[in-house]
């Protein structure tokens, strides 16, 4: 199939700031999908599940967003080329969001216990497919003068028992985004880290366990939306540092 063929309901060319989020179909993704769209983005928007995709790309035309739905695997690199073909399509694309990613083995396992193919999934999920996406769509991030926001984690820089498959991958990403941004000093490159939100990926792993008292994913898109409005330097940050700060009464 040609990878426009695969793309539902790309707009025609258009002067609006465009967004491609992977990973949208649920938690962060979705929020931030949300919350672009407020902020006048056209979006792109991929995942793995088109159905659920279909519905947050229905949520965000009602509310009187623009979007395209382009389901597939990040890791797929003819859906990488369907996602270039709408960012192309669209004619510009000023932010590209790195959601998508993959706890690996669940319930946690310790590093001497992690099968290697399961490490090598996360890595192949949370660092390669990133960058092979980044890589195809820099020229129009360039012609825009545009930013990458990579989404990252603790993980990546504190040591947790049984996170070293997903903290490493995440190391690796961060690491990666440090580079890009000394590379790539016409855009702004970040990586940040959300904190513990109450997503799927949580659940998994804290099998059998009550996450509800951590916030919502759409509590922290203040954060990223002041991150990308603001377009604060390249670098890494946490979105509990990011938060608007409320007004303070006289």
């Amino acid at each position: 199939m040609c990878p426009v063929a695969a793309v539902a309901s790309v707009g025609g060319m258009n002067d609006n700031r465009t967004a491609m989020i992977t990973g949208a179909s649920r938690g962060l993704g979705r929020a931030l999908a949300a919350g672009l769209a407020r902020e006048g983005f056209d979006l792109i928007v991929d995942a793995r599940d088109g159905a659920a995709l279909d519905v947050v790309a229905g949520t965000v035309r009602a509310a009187g967003g623009t979007v395209s739905a382009v389901a597939g695997d990040v890791t797929d690199p003819a859906h990488r080329a369907a996602l270039l073909a709408a960012a192309q399509a669209a004619g510009r694309l000023d932010l590209l969001v790195n959601n998508a990613g993959t706890l690996g083995a669940s319930p946690l396992p310790a590093l001497a216990d992690y099968p290697p193919d399961e490490l090598r999934a996360a890595f192949e999920v949370n660092v390669i497919a990133p960058v092979a996406l980044t890589q195809l769509v820099l020229p129009l991030l360039r012609a825009s003068g545009g930013a990458v926001l990579n989404i990252t984690s603790d993980a990546a820089v504190e040591a947790y028992a049984g996170w070293g498959g997903y903290g490493a991958a995440k190391a690796a990403l961060e690491q990666a985004s440090n580079v890009l941004a000394a590379e790539e000093p016409t855009l702004r490159v970040w990586w940040a880290d959300p904190g513990d939100l109450r997503t799927d990926m949580h659940q998994l792993a804290f099998p059998g366990e009550d996450i509800s008292d951590r916030p919502e994913p759409s509590s922290v898109v203040p954060a990223f939306v002041r991150l990308v409005t603001e377009r604060l330097p390249s670098g890494r940050y946490r979105a509990a540092h990011l938060m608007p700060r409320e007004p303070v009464s006289s």
